[in-house]
């Protein structure tokens, strides 16, 4: 099943491409950008592997972010995307001269434009290679992260003036997210203060980077992204800017049995990087469960630990209290204005 044919069960993309001289404003055109990505059925993998048979560079971690903002994306970009969504070159002219009549009428730059060159700053991910990524060694993590946020600034990776557009059907109930995917912060319920980040496995039995519960402050990265695939079903994606895109996996067998792993070989067709969101506790309120679609368990910490360290794990849904999350949608990470002035 295509992915256009998945997210119909919430957001029936488009028979025809969106046309472009409809909007009038940034945020429209970014809006008429997200429709035709629907229309086009692909996922950001899969676009930033057609921009690469097309000698473009666009990473998805880039479309990600410039479509979740409402400022004007770049020229470059436009035309990347567009392209790299299947529309011919007649469709590609109309989209890039509506791009410059809505960009026409505003003062000279002052840096809030949004686009691929800051977003490509913004997460690092400047290449279209295909290393391997993510089965880092552990003891990497922490200095990797500290040093690039060190060097752009945690509230930088946060931050961002602009407001996203209008905002669709929920594809996840009670979360007010886009239909393109959000950022996001995920927290344990009993400890707001905690953010589920890259951690380690502390028996020692797997050596490589698990999901763990660590102090917001000190989890700046890797960022978190959830894309739909399913009326409440996402994929939730790791974008690091060394590693790239991670999608959390469940390890179903070996040493790391049950633990939640970040793997470079994402896939939307793949279960055990699935999780079914579930709204949890009283009604209205933000709380929700993570289910792993391959088991149907549970996400949880391991032995109810609610120290920082404390391993995600799955197990059997009990409706204990390590098994209540809080799901904060944020901003699109943005560079600080600093390091993208001096970038020019």
């Amino acid at each position: 099943m295509s992915q256009s044919q998945r997210k119909g069960t919430f957001t029936e993309p488009p028979e025809e491409p969106p046309q472009p001289a409809q909007a009038s404003t940034p945020a429209e055109y970014t809006a008429a950008l997200r429709t035709l990505r629907l229309w086009s059925g692909l996922t950001y993998r899969q676009l930033e592997d057609k921009a690469t048979a097309h000698t473009d560079a666009l990473p998805a971690s880039t479309i990600a972010t410039t479509l979740g903002r409402a400022t004007l994306p770049r020229e470059r970009f436009v035309d990347a995307f567009t392209r790299a969504c299947g529309l011919d070159e007649e469709e590609v002219r109309q989209w890039l001269e509506a791009r410059r009549r809505i960009a026409t009428p505003k003062p000279a730059s002052t840096g809030d434009e949004g686009g691929d060159d800051r977003d490509v700053i913004a997460t690092g991910v400047a290449v279209t290679a295909r290393a391997p990524r993510w089965h880092w060694a552990a003891g990497l993590l922490g200095a990797a992260g500290i040093a690039v946020a060190g060097t752009l600034g945690v509230s930088s990776l946060f931050q961002d003036s602009s407001t996203p557009a209008a905002l669709p059907a929920m594809p996840v109930t009670e979360l007010r997210m886009l239909a393109v995917g959000s950022w996001a912060r995920i927290h344990p319920a009993r400890t707001p203060g905690l953010c589920l980040t890259e951690g380690r496995d502390r028996t020692g039995r797997y050596q490589t980077a698990v999901a763990a519960q660590q102090p917001c402050t000190k989890a700046a990265l890797p960022l978190v992204f959830l894309e739909p695939l399913g009326k409440d079903t996402v994929q939730i994606q790791w974008h690091h800017p060394k590693y790239g895109i991670g999608c959390l996996t469940v390890l179903l067998k070996g040493p790391g049995r049950d633990l939640i792993e970040p793997r470079d070989d994402c896939a939307d067709d793949n279960r055990a990087q699935q999780f079914r969101v579930e709204p949890f506790g009283p009604p209205a309120t933000p709380h929700f469960r993570i289910r792993p679609v391959v088991t149907g368990q549970c996400l949880s910490l391991r032995d109810q630990d609610t120290k920082s360290g404390s391993e995600v794990v799955q197990g059997r849904c009990s409706g204990a209290a390590d098994q209540d999350f809080l799901i904060e949608l944020i901003p699109p990470p943005q560079v600080a204005a600093g390091r993208s002035q001096s970038s020019r």
